[in-house]
């Protein structure tokens, strides 16, 4: 089985509540229907609104929603039919290849097939420094950011999805997707999302180290950090 996390941009005719309206209804039915298994939605909507001001932009227009799925081969031969339906439920789209590693997987707050996810998620597609080696960003994020990341924040779900490669022309040129689920306080209140409510000093530490451990191998002119609802569908 692969992994596969494909981009998705509205219609330019098209209003982002309606656009998530019809991915919600009919997009992980379409994607079964093709062969795809695990699907999981991403989507930009009002729920999410006070979180806008987290939001980092690279892509203009910067996409309005991620869909993540597994099928058994991603190869394009056997993707025709995945594609169709992407294509269907998008004014465009973008995918990669992926290799997922769950560090926090969600037990504190399952939710039922089809609901939207407790609190919110944070989908961050990120570049690694130029100057780094592929390997070396990689160490830096394995072996010394992922702790980082654990220690100081108040994240309930914590997946690292490194792309292997990508699947259409057209796709930026990120090297992960990162998908992190906090309570819904984090949204509007830094001390909620860096696990230090009530504690100005711990929020000020957490925040400096999780600065510094980021700028150790993300080119921060090249990232799309966007507040998502969670779907599992």
């Amino acid at each position: 089985m692969e992994k596969v996390i494909a981009a998705l941009w509205a219609a330019p005719d098209q209003n982002r509540p309606g656009f998530n309206a019809q991915l919600v209804q009919s997009l992980p039915a379409a994607l079964r229907a093709a062969g795809a298994s695990k699907v999981r939605l991403n989507l930009r909507d009002v729920a999410v609104e006070p979180a806008h001001r987290l939001i980092q932009q690279w892509q203009a227009p910067q996409q309005d929603a991620v869909v993540q799925f597994w099928v058994p081969s991603a190869n394009a031969i056997f993707r025709t039919a995945i594609d169709a339906a992407l294509s269907a439920h998008s004014g465009r789209f973008a995918a990669w290849l992926v290799a997922e590693s769950t560090i926090i997987p969600n037990h504190a707050h399952p939710m039922p097939t089809g609901t939207r996810g407790w609190g919110w998620s944070q989908a961050s597609f990120i570049t690694f420094r130029p100057d780094l080696t592929r390997i070396e960003a990689i160490k830096a994020w394995h072996s010394h950011h992922t702790r980082v990341a654990i220690d100081t924040q108040a994240n309930f779900e914590y997946v690292q999805n490194l792309i292997v490669r990508p699947l259409t022309q057209d796709a930026p040129a990120y090297d992960a997707f990162v998908e992190e689920c906090f309570p819904a306080e984090a949204m509007d209140d830094p001390a909620a999302f860096f696990d230090a409510a009530g504690d100005p000093a711990k929020l000020q530490a957490n925040l400096a180290t999780m600065m510094d451990s980021c700028s150790r191998f993300i080119d921060f002119t090249r990232i799309d950090i966007i507040p998502t609802s969670q779907y599992d569908c």
